[in-house]
C-alpha cells in the first residue's frame, strides 16, 4: 500500500490506532477533541507502536448528532496539521464518508481515506479517491449510522451479501483506476449481534477478492453487549476477537488500544 509515498508492507499485520476527535463517540468521545489532547493521544498511540492513525471527526454510533461537512473539516484540519508538524512520518487515515472532507484532509497532509459507507453516501467519493490516488478503505454498511440497525435483513447469508457488495464496489473502483483498496466487513454496522459473529467466523470467505482486510472490532457492542459489560471493560474481549481476526488473515487491526494489539500480533508470529 502506497500511503503518500511510503510503502506499507501488509505481508505482516499492521495496527491502526483510533483517534476520535468527536465529543460523542461511543467509547472515547470528548477525550481528544482539542488539538493539544489529540496531539497527546497521537503521541501515545505512535509510541505504543501504531503503524498508522485513523482520525475521525464524525461519530458513527447510532443516535449521534449529525454534523455538517464544514464542521467536520473544521475539527479535522487543525488536528491533521498539528500531527503532521509534530510527527511528519506518521501515516494518517481520515474516517469520513464525504468526498469534500476527504479532499481537504488529503490536502492538509493525510494519506488514506476510510469510508464507512463504501461509497454509498456520497456519489463523488469514488471519483475523488481516483483523482487523488490515495489508498481507500471500503467498508460495508447499509443506510446511515442513524438507520443502519433497521437494515439487517440479509436473506440468511450475511457473508455472501457483504462479499457481493465488495465485488460490485471494487469493480467500479478498478474501472476508475483506484489501485490500493482495503476491505472492511463493517462489524457492528447494519448487522445484528448474531450476524456480526457469523461474519467473524466466516471471514476467510472475503479473501476471494484478493485484497487486504481490515478488522475493526475494538470495544464494540458485539463484545460488551454479549458479555453484559461496558465499553470501558471490553479490552480483554477486544483482544480475544482481534486474535480471531488475525487467525482469519486480517491485515490491519483498527483499535483503541495499540499495545494490546501489537502484543497479540507478536504472539501469533
Amino acid at each position: 500500500m502506497n500511503a503518500g509515498g511510503t510503502l506499507i508492507d501488509l505481508s505482516s499485520p499492521k495496527v491502526m490506532g483510533i483517534l476520535n476527535i468527536t465529543p460523542d463517540s461511543f467509547y472515547d468521545g470528548g477525550r481528544h477533541h482539542t488539538v493539544p489532547a489529540a496531539l497527546a493521544q497521537a503521541e501515545r498511540l505512535l509510541t505504543e507502536g501504531a503503524d498508522m492513525l485513523d482520525i475521525g471527526a464524525y461519530s458513527s454510533r447510532p443516535g449521534a448528532a449529525d454534523v455538517s461537512a464544514k464542521e467536520e473539516s473544521s475539527r479535522l484540519l487543525p488536528v491533521i496539521e498539528a500531527i503532521t508538524a509534530r510527527f511528519p512520518e506518521a501515516i494518517l487515515s481520515i474516517d469520513t464518508f464525504r468526498a469534500d472532507v476527504a479532499r481537504t484532509s488529503i490536502a492538509a497532509g493525510a494519506h488514506i481515506i476510510n469510508d464507512i459507507s463504501g461509497g454509498t453516501l456520497d456519489e463523488a467519493m469514488f471519483s475523488t479517491v481516483a483523482e487523488l490516488q490515495v489508498p481507500y478503505i471500503l467498508m460495508h454498511m447499509r443506510g446511515t449510522p442513524d438507520t443502519m440497525q433497521q437494515l439487517t435483513d440479509y436473506d440468511g447469508d450475511v457473508v455472501g451479501e457483504v462479499s457481493l457488495f465488495f465485488g460490485r464496489q471494487v469493480a467500479i473502483l478498478r474501472q476508475m483506476g483506484v489501485r490500493d483498496i482495503i476491505l472492511d466487513p463493517g462489524l457492528g454496522f447494519a448487522k445484528t449481534l448474531a450476524q456480526n459473529y457469523e461474519l467473524l467466523h466466516r471471514l476467510e470467505r472475503l479473501h476471494v477478492h484478493g485484497l487486504p482486510l481490515l478488522g475493526a472490532i475494538s470495544r464494540k457492542s458485539m463484545i460488551y453487549k454479549k458479555l453484559g459489560i461496558k465499553p470501558e471493560d471490553a479490552l480483554n474481549g477486544t483482544t480475544v476477537l482481534n486474535t480471531a481476526l488475525l487467525l482469519k488473515g486480517v491485515h490491519i487491526l483498527r483499535v483503541h488500544d495499540v499495545k494490546a494489539a501489537k502484543e497479540a500480533i507478536a504472539l501469533l508470529r
